[in-house]
């Protein structure tokens, strides 16, 4: 279903083989919180998405589960920015800007943080939303 609905956005997207169950446990195990069903169904399908300009739309799994940790347990980023555990990262703009979806409490939407300013504002209505703008546009869709 993923893959279908990628390709037909941007023919050209790099996906990569279907992650591992493990791979997706381990997500889960390593940042205390579940998956959002319609990321591990993707991941399921393909563990990462590039798009325009070698852009990490969706992360690997195992990306996944290392850059919210290390986010979390920074000491340095404790002090600059709000506290990141509400938030699971799974995409970025090659820029600094991070695309999460909020676990606490549960959302489907998808917003985005902007390293510059701390600031967390909403850009998709989930998943589906967020692949087709994020792969139709390689500018900054998200700041519209």
């Amino acid at each position: 279903m993923w893959r279908e609905r990628i390709l037909e956005v941007m023919a050209h997207a790099e996906l990569a083989e279907p992650a591992a169950s493990e791979a997706l446990a381990e997500v889960e195990r390593a940042l205390g919180q579940p998956l959002p069903e319609d990321l591990a169904f993707l991941l399921r399908e393909c563990n990462g998405v590039r798009g325009h300009y070698d852009t990490d739309v969706v992360w690997s799994a195992e990306r996944i589960a290392k850059e919210n940790a290390s986010f979390r347990a920074s000491a340095d980023f404790a002090g600059l920015y709000m506290p990141f555990e509400p938030l699971m990262f799974f995409g970025d703009n090659s820029g600094g800007d991070q695309f999460a979806f909020v676990r606490v409490p549960l959302r489907d939407d998808v917003f985005v943080w902007d390293h510059e300013t701390d600031g967390r504002s909403m850009v998709a209505n989930g998943m589906d939303d967020y692949l087709r703008r994020a792969l139709e546009d390689s500018g900054d869709w998200w700041r519209d």
